[in-house]
């Protein structure tokens, strides 16, 4: 069976990339979040983490925990299904996606994503 160019292309535009360092992942990790709206709602989510965290450290309340995926993943797929349409990367790099979305949120508190968006060829 022969594959014209065309089709060649969709099939492998279709396959994932698989990464073998974040360090690869990170600047397709940015990519996947090149909507303002997508961050946005991403850094609703990784704030109610830290808050819900750092109540249930402070209360003694540990049942609080359980609320943390609800919290970060709920707005994250909003995000990425709602507004980025595309399918979140922790369902195929979960613990990276993980890091890179502490990461996103560190950088953006600290007013230092700008470059990295820039690096990674996310128009702002």
């Amino acid at each position: 069976m022969i594959l014209t160019v065309g089709v060649r292309r969709r099939i492998l535009a279709a396959v994932p990339r698989l990464y073998t360092s974040f360090a690869e992942f990170w600047p397709f990790y940015l990519r996947e979040h090149s909507k303002v709206r997508t961050r946005a709602l991403h850094y609703v989510g990784t704030s109610l983490v830290v808050l819900i965290a750092v109540a249930a450290v402070v209360s003694g309340r540990w049942g609080w925990l359980v609320a943390l995926p609800l919290a970060g993943y709920f707005f994250a797929w909003v995000a990425h299904f709602g507004v980025e349409k595309n399918r979140p990367a922790t369902f195929t790099y979960p613990l990276w996606s993980l890091a890179a979305d502490f990461r996103m949120w560190g950088l953006w508190l600290t007013g230092r994503l700008g470059p990295e968006l820039d690096k990674a060829g996310v128009a702002r």
